[in-house]
């Protein structure tokens, strides 16, 4: 938290396609952190680990959740495709709300164009910056750059680590 109580950065990660009932039907409900298997979720939640002070999933079926919030599957739900019965941005306006994501300075939001524009809809007015900084880049070169600055982020958060530790020895 900085001043006035507000936390800065929040990263939103879209689920994506591939599921763990896609591996293991008899799974269950599963944590959302943990029900979405494909690369580029992975790819993206690592990031969201080492950027955000906080992260949240962003499920065309359910909305928002948090990593340990659980989810019923299977399902095949996306954005890309009105007809498969999408969560509304309103909606997740209200997810957003009941969940103080208002509360946050900057909400870095991952995904393709139409994840984009969900969270533009979902967080327009609420107070917090929203920043796309892979947005409109296709997906290999999105997921090369969000590796990318994960390990820098890594890099960087070890150094200031040694350096601590050097000045309290």
């Amino acid at each position: 938290m900085n001043k006035g109580g507000r936390r800065h950065t929040l990263v939103v990660v879209p689920c994506g396609k591939a599921k763990i009932w896609d591996q293991q039907p008899e799974a269950g409900p599963t944590p959302a952190k943990d029900a979405y298997v494909g690369t580029p979720f992975k790819v993206n939640r690592q990031y969201a680990e080492r950027v955000g002070d906080s992260w949240v999933v962003l499920s065309a079926k359910y909305g928002l959740l948090r990593p340990d919030d659980p989810v019923d599957g299977p399902y095949d739900v996306t954005f890309n495709r009105r007809g498969s019965g999408p969560i509304e941005s309103e909606t997740i306006r209200e997810q957003a709300l009941a969940l103080g994501l208002d509360g946050y300075e900057r909400v870095v939001g991952l995904g393709g164009a139409e994840d984009r524009r969900v969270l533009k809809e979902a967080f327009a007015g609420l107070g917090p910056r929203l920043e796309f900084p892979f947005g409109g880049t296709p997906l290999g070169e999105a997921l090369r750059a969000t590796k990318l600055a994960t390990e820098q982020r890594a890099t960087v958060a070890r150094h200031l680590r040694r350096q601590r530790d050097r000045e309290t020895h």
